[in-house]
């Protein structure tokens, strides 16, 4: 029996143009879209890098916060996306690793996925920080001992936890400067579309 086959009733096609439009209908900043693909771009290279789904890995990147800009609060995001992906009929896996990026949910991410995107979430938002303090503005020109020298800088993205992104690639499983490396790479493979490719 085919995959496909097998895919559960009401299970719905994974379809990067819908989910694009759906993160592009709840969010109108071009912040929150720019980190929306910078998490799906590196979604895709950490799927490609371990044998998975890169559609699937992708949508959950694109969709991960697209509820946040109407619900940005504790209580409401992520379970407010989350609900609206169940009735649209997103596979359960996607919709579980959404809600597990939220660590005040204390939801424990026992799949690659739900791994993968807490250890890329934040990180794409610091090296976007790194990229547009550089005189370039270029995401082109952050290296891995860039991002490593900001880390240690506490007034840097203040907002952003260090904690959280050592303990991302700690539970890959992956060390952090390679780690950092595959997200950089990733972003650079987008720089027009994240507006770091530079002045």
């Amino acid at each position: 029996m085919s995959r496909k086959a097998s895919k559960p009733e009401g299970e719905r096609t994974l379809n990067r143009e819908e989910a694009l439009a759906l993160l592009y209908e709840y969010t109108r900043s071009d912040g929150l879209r720019k980190h929306a693909l910078a998490v799906e771009s590196a979604m895709r290279t950490y799927a490609t890098k371990f044998g998975e789904d890169e559609e699937k890995w992708g949508i959950v990147g694109l969709l991960h916060d697209f509820d946040y800009e109407k619900h940005p609060t504790q209580e409401e995001h992520p379970e407010v996306g989350a609900r609206i992906l169940e009735e649209k009929g997103y596979p359960e896996d996607v919709v579980y690793a959404i809600r597990s990026h939220a660590e005040y949910l204390g939801l424990e991410r026992s799949h690659l996925m739900d791994k993968v995107l807490f250890a890329v979430d934040e990180l794409t938002g610091f090296i976007t920080a790194v990229a547009l303090v550089r005189p370039s503005k270029s995401v082109m020109d952050v290296k891995v001992s860039s991002v490593k020298k900001k880390f240690k800088d506490k007034a840097f993205a203040r907002a952003v936890s260090r904690e959280d992104m050592i303990r991302g690639a700690e539970d890959l499983g992956i060390p952090l400067d390679e780690h950092i490396g595959t997200v950089i790479g990733a972003m650079q493979r987008i720089a027009e579309e994240l507006g770091l490719a530079g002045q």
